[in-house]
């Protein structure tokens, strides 16, 4: 299980992330799955807004995975978060970064 990330030490700081901003975010995956296409998709379907020319991807060294980092505005930690929940309840992705 996956736990949440506590940001508690870092707003106590003056660190971490400031919202509203620009973030990126990366997906790995199954190669077959067109990740490339699939990650912005999903992202603007949780209601982001996807800096569509930042999309870059990586395949591993077997040709097996993909990685596809993407950056995307976000006005709040909740939406930050379901980033991550939407790439992440995807079956053709196995993490995210």
């Amino acid at each position: 299980m996956i736990r949440p990330i506590d940001f508690s030490k870092a707003k106590q700081e003056g660190k971490g992330f400031q919202f509203p901003g620009e973030f990126e975010i990366t997906a790995v995956g199954s190669a077959s799955a067109n990740l490339p296409t699939h990650v912005p998709q999903l992202l603007e379907r949780a209601g982001l807004h996807v800096l569509h020319e930042t999309v870059r991807h990586r395949h591993s060294g077997a040709g097996n995975f993909v990685s596809v980092t993407v950056s995307f505005r976000c006005d709040s930690r909740e939406q930050y978060e379901a980033a991550h929940h939407a790439l992440r309840a995807d079956p053709d992705i196995r993490y995210t970064l």
